[in-house]
């Protein structure tokens, strides 16, 4: 890829200046009513399946099982397709800002990986000055070797760090003791970037208002030609996790500026104590923030590309360890506890996620396999009802980010629909079960595992 210094097309953020302003709190509401509109509709044509299965597990059970497969879930559906339609980006004060910025990278054992990530900082297209941290955390093989080599052949202004104390937390404080500039981006060692990410990272910052503390990037699957494990995660990264970001982007309560790739103010962090001792240090941090009574965005434009995992034991750990750090948040700062009304109802969702999450895997998948054999106690043709609305929600999605993201990137989406159809259909009976397990890790305390 070639630095491209105007990507965006200026059309469309004019279309944006002038279509009529709804406010967010219009928004919030207008999304909540579509929400509850259809939710009425579902409980009103699924009565049959409620009775039907009432007379098998009682009422209330009934009612618990289908509110955790279905009408929550429908209505958390509805509430996000109506505020994505909703949704205007607003348009960047400077497309060009050049404020000095510090880049933290937390390296342990990433030899093959460590001299690209920092070769496609290189070739950013912001005009400020870069300074590059790499933390070397207790690194057996050549990582700080492939560092210094970038350090002598690049023309960035590169600093080796060591930290032997294990722990992603320790080695990006160490690093934020000697920032000196006004911004710190994170990047993960296997993070490659978009040539023009960093500048709209910091443009968006820069357009924001004051009490905007963070931003974070949008990241993206690099790796999904592997193999069909990442083709399906390719559309878990480009569809369900951006959408959820721009959900709470909207909502002004990004509830994770994620370590791999975001920009915080140097300050801000200082203030609540640098990244903590969690193992979701990303997600706690993001809500320490957020309880300051600052805000968080997402930039939809500051594009990178992650590796993913490729088999499903470095998926199950990674995605345990996500739901780890969102009950650690969760212990650490109660929803009701956040000053911001969005953020309270966006991380009071989190409460009902384990609920979610069991019902789907002790129930859901259970009665999958009873389908099969002609029993439609819990799935049957009225849990389909679903699924229109996650491909509309996808599909609005899909749109968004091939005409206002990877179009003026000049980026090319990949033909993926065999990742899509697996990934719509089966990627929720994968997720669900880790996460309860991510979530029986935390509340027995097992050992942490970053890897």
């Amino acid at each position: 890829m070639k630095p491209t210094f105007n990507p965006i097309n200026t059309r469309i953020n004019n279309e944006y200046k002038n279509r009529f302003y709804i406010p967010i709190k219009t928004k919030f509401w207008i999304s909540h009513f579509t929400a509850f509109v259809w939710m009425c509709f579902s409980i009103y044509i699924a009565l049959p399946w409620l009775k039907d299965l009432s007379h098998i597990v009682s009422f209330p059970i009934a009612l618990l099982i289908i509110g955790g497969i279905s009408y929550i879930p429908g209505y958390m559906n509805a509430f996000l397709v109506a505020s994505l339609i909703l949704d205007r980006q607003p348009a960047y004060k400077n497309e060009f800002p050049s404020d000095k910025i510090t880049i933290l990278i937390a390296a342990h054992n990433e030899e093959e990986k460590i001299y690209q990530t920092l070769d496609y900082i290189d070739k950013q297209d912001y005009q400020g000055k870069i300074k590059v941290f790499v933390i070397n955390n207790g690194s057996t093989d050549q990582t700080v070797q492939e560092t210094l080599k970038a350090k002598k052949q690049l023309s960035m202004d590169i600093e080796v760090l060591n930290e032997e104390k294990p722990g992603k937390f320790h080695a990006l404080n160490k690093a934020l003791a000697l920032v000196t500039t006004p911004y710190v981006i994170t990047i993960d060692a296997d993070t490659l970037l978009h040539p023009s990410s960093i500048r709209y990272l910091v443009a968006r910052m820069k357009s924001s208002p004051n009490d905007v503390c963070a931003v974070a990037g949008s990241v993206l699957a690099k790796n999904s030609r592997e193999n069909l494990w990442t083709k399906i995660q390719e559309w878990d990264y480009f569809l369900g996790i951006a959408s959820i970001k721009r959900l709470q982007g909207l909502y002004q309560g990004t509830l994770v500026a994620q370590g791999a790739y975001s920009l915080y103010k140097t300050e801000c962090i200082q203030e609540v104590g640098g990244w903590p001792d969690a193992i979701g240090e990303d997600i706690v941090l993001t809500w320490r923030l957020l309880n300051k009574k600052w805000k968080v965005y997402f930039e939809p434009l500051a594009v990178s590309f992650t590796e993913v995992p490729s088999n499903l034991k470095h998926f199950v750990r990674q995605r345990a360890r996500w739901a780890r750090g969102m009950i650690e948040g969760l212990n650490e700062i109660k929803p009701w506890n956040q000053p911001e009304t969005y953020v309270k109802y966006l991380t009071g969702i989190n409460l009902i996620m384990p609920y979610l999450d069991l019902t789907y895997t002790l129930c859901w998948i259970p009665g999958l396999i009873l389908m099969f054999f002609g029993y439609y106690w819990i799935v049957g043709p009225m849990t389909l009802l679903v699924l229109p609305l996650t491909l509309i929600s996808y599909s609005i999605l899909y749109f968004y980010q091939r005409n206002y993201v990877f179009k003026p990137l000049n980026l090319r989406i990949r033909k993926n629909i065999f990742g899509f159809i697996v990934f719509v259909l089966g990627y929720q009976m994968i997720m669900s079960p880790v996460s309860v397990y991510g979530y029986i890790q935390e509340t027995f305390k097992f050992k942490r595992n970053w890897k």
